[in-house]
């Protein structure tokens, strides 16, 4: 028998407002085939005045846990990934605390951007492998509609707000059991100004505006993906062709498409909702996982790959059987 952290359930929550490619082009110099061919987004959803992050968080959250069948005040542990906090402090995450009513055990936020919930999913996975608690809730929670420069075309029709989740609850399984089998993390400032917000409490006092440099970060995402991707396996003695499904960061159709032939990777086998989220930064694997369990084809006993690269630039891969 070995200690694993199992997933016991997923939910995901999405702001009410869907816009279309064509709603944005009313905004701004572009249009639903611009953004189709570049990109395969054709929705998003954006928060309205009375939705935020935190908002998101905790119906994503209860999702979960009633997918998990468990009581909410059982859980001891909730790690939430997300560049864009209700607050500067404290932690978002301690809003989901409150609202599920499991207060007094440990709850924090970790910011890795679009890599943050794989990021999270490895300190939950840690922690709950050590005996810090014994159920966890790890949340990827964005609202990215407000960080966003609404007159730059290049980057304000990429992205939208949401939030997924999933309950991990440690347990002793055999060896071909289920549970998180491998994680990889990596990190690399040297490319800051490739994806960055151009502003900050400890710096300009503001929130600032999404900026990136496209190609660039799509020539680093395809390198920096499949190789973390090989990581895991290795880790685990296995290859692409043992795997079920491949959860990725919704950013990018092409990058989904370069990134699967690059691995060799049927495209059927890589889950895709980019073009009804578009880009929710660390909300969208989690979102996507959610997507694909309740709608069947992630079924236990699948192997699954989670993987994302974000701004600083991180990046990471987990390894889990269902």
């Amino acid at each position: 028998m070995t200690r694993r952290s199992v997933l016991l359930g997923t939910g995901s929550a999405l702001p009410r407002r869907a816009v279309g490619n064509a709603e944005l082009a009313k905004m701004v110099d572009t249009s639903d085939e611009w953004i189709v061919e570049r990109t395969g987004i054709r929705n998003r959803h954006i928060c309205g005045d009375d939705e935020n992050t935190g908002t998101l968080a905790i119906a994503a959250a209860r999702a979960a846990v009633a997918a998990a069948g468990i009581e909410s005040e059982s859980i001891g542990l909730i790690v939430l990934a997300t560049a864009t906090p209700n607050q500067t402090f404290p932690a978002t995450a301690t809003l989901v605390q409150d609202a599920l009513g499991c207060n007094g055990g440990i709850a924090f936020d970790v910011a890795a951007v679009c890599s943050g919930f794989l990021y999270a999913v490895s300190v939950a996975d840690s922690m709950l492998r050590t005996g810090m608690a014994q159920r966890a809730l790890v949340i990827g929670a964005e609202t990215f509609s407000r960080i966003l420069d609404w007159n730059d075309r290049t980057t304000c029709v990429l992205f939208g707000d949401g939030a997924g989740a999933i309950v991990l609850e440690a347990q002793d399984v055999a060896e071909d059991g289920p549970g998180i089998l491998a994680n990889r993390l990596h990190a690399d400032g040297a490319h800051n100004e490739l994806l960055y917000v151009d502003g900050g409490p400890g710096t300009t006092a503001t929130v600032g505006h999404l900026r990136m440099k496209g190609r660039e970060v799509f020539r680093h995402a395809v390198v920096n993906l499949a190789e973390v991707l090989g990581e895991v396996l290795d880790d685990v003695g296995l290859s692409s062709k043992d795997i079920d499904w491949v959860v990725p960061h919704q950013a990018n159709q092409r990058i989904l498409d370069a990134t699967a032939k690059k691995l060799g990777l049927p495209p059927e086998r890589v889950v895709v909702t980019v073009d009804r989220h578009a880009n929710t930064s660390a909300a969208s694997v989690p979102l996507a996982l959610d997507v694909a369990m309740r709608d069947g084809r992630i079924k236990r006993g699948d192997l699954v790959v989670l993987e994302a690269m974000g701004g600083g630039f991180t990046w990471g891969a987990s390894l889990i059987r269902i």
